[in-house]
């Protein structure tokens, strides 16, 4: 039985909190339909201190952030995303448009066919995301999308020039230096000076979440995101130093990031919180990972990996680190996790940054659902058909009629009956099912 040696703070205080930002974030969404560019200028004032009459960056902008970066910088920034590139292509090979004659004179089908117009959401105000753009663009550029445009905040008072970077190398055809709620707004509802876009994808704070979720229906979303969060699943093959970097590089990014180890071994649990606790004295960034540990973080032992398995989950976790003798069980068994890192060579950090799979990940327990960012959430996938055949339009027809008779649709039926009549030759009367 699963026992917990640390837990985290009350859900129902954090259930508090997710109101509060609801009614916070619906304002705002209601000031920038009405107000368009003056509201989104007067919030971007209020909560970046950025303030300029058009908020889109000119291409001469954009060669200036380019030429702040050294050699170095821009090689990392195209190695990273010819990973992601590489596997969202793959990806995009995989899914075939279909055609197939299902019975004799019908043909039916379907084709993906990408969204038009996609607006990506870089955050960047606490750390510049550098990675988000190439997890956004990049992936919907493979996937053929054709307009692409980027809004991230301005970092330290100016558009930030490794995310400017990255958003013109992966292909943005146009990059805005606008954040939160108003950046988001702006692109789904649409202003004067930015039209509006047919899906928002891209991770953020809980605000810029929170108006995603709000903006869903109106435009089309990549997945409902919340905090990052971590779970590593452990045994005696590995080492606290490794279970507690990886649960502290994740809590880093921010106080309420939840990080969960989750072992068969009660030596290594307790090894670990000792070893978190060593670490955040060095850590640059303790503040922020102590306050998500202190709150957030949680150790849960269990007897056995199937155990750890059905754990697992129940905790839907976004990151799931493996570091046990048969990662490959974990590979095999688990149903519930945004994304896998196999064995202690990998990390989720990899997967943040740089080796090729999406960062873009379902939290709260969403990966019961869903899976993360891909090629193929920028596909739809719309369906077709085809009768070839007077013959076979008859026959569907006389089933169709039946059946739509048998829920009472008689305008459905006639439909039906009308191609029995014409080109099966039977005289059926109007609105009745065909025998």
């Amino acid at each position: 039985m699963a026992r917990w040696l640390k837990q985290g703070r009350d859900p129902n205080t954090a259930a508090q909190d997710d109101a509060q930002v609801r009614g916070v974030v619906e304002a705002i969404l209601a000031d920038i339909a009405m107000g368009g560019d003056a509201k989104v200028r007067e919030l971007s004032a209020k909560f970046d201190g950025w303030d300029r009459n058009d908020f889109r960056l000119t291409d001469q902008e954009v060669r200036d952030c380019l030429s702040e970066l050294s050699q170095r910088n821009l090689d990392d920034i195209r190695f990273a995303q010819d990973q992601i590139r590489s596997f969202a292509e793959h990806q995009r090979s995989a899914m075939q448009d279909v055609e197939v004659e299902t019975l004799p004179g019908v043909v039916l089908g379907h084709r993906h066919i990408p969204v038009g117009r996609v607006g990506c959401y870089v955050p960047g105000g606490k750390y510049p995301m550098v990675a988000s753009a190439h997890m956004s663009v990049v992936t919907a550029k493979v996937a053929g999308v054709p307009q692409i445009i980027t809004c991230a905040p301005p970092y330290k008072g100016r558009p930030a020039p490794a995310i400017v970077a990255a958003q013109h190398l992966a292909g943005a055809d146009t990059i805005y230096c606008l954040g939160g709620v108003q950046a988001v707004g702006a692109m789904a509802l649409g202003t004067e000076t930015i039209d509006p876009v047919d899906m928002l994808v891209g991770p953020g704070n809980a605000y810029v979440a929170e108006a995603k979720r709000q903006l869903f229906g109106r435009v089309g979303i990549d997945l409902f995101a919340g905090p990052t969060e971590t779970l590593v699943i452990a045994d005696e093959s590995v080492d606290a130093e490794m279970c507690a970097t990886d649960l502290l590089g994740q809590a880093e990014h921010g106080p309420n990031s939840p990080a969960i180890l989750l072992t068969t071994s009660e030596r290594l649990a307790r090894e670990t919180m000792a070893e978190v606790e060593r670490i955040l004295t060095i850590l640059p960034t303790a503040e922020i990972a102590a306050a998500a540990w202190r709150d957030f973080g949680a150790v849960i032992v269990c007897d056995s990996d199937e155990e750890m398995v059905v754990e697992a989950d129940r905790l839907a976790s976004e990151h799931v680190q493996v570091m046990t003798r048969d990662p490959d069980y974990f590979l095999q068994n688990m149903t519930n996790y945004g994304a896998l890192f196999l064995g202690p060579r990998t990390n989720v950090s990899y997967g943040d940054k740089v080796i090729g799979t999406n960062h873009t990940l379902p939290t709260k327990k969403a990966a019961r659902y869903t899976g993360g960012l891909w090629v193929g959430k920028f596909l739809k996938t719309v369906t077709y058909q085809r009768v070839l055949t007077d013959e076979a339009s008859a026959l569907v027809g006389e089933y169709c009629s039946r059946l739509c008779m048998l829920e009472g649709f008689a305008g459905h039926a006639e439909q039906a009956n009308l191609r029995v009549r014409r080109y099966g030759g039977r005289n059926i009367p109007y609105a009745t099912a065909a025998e």
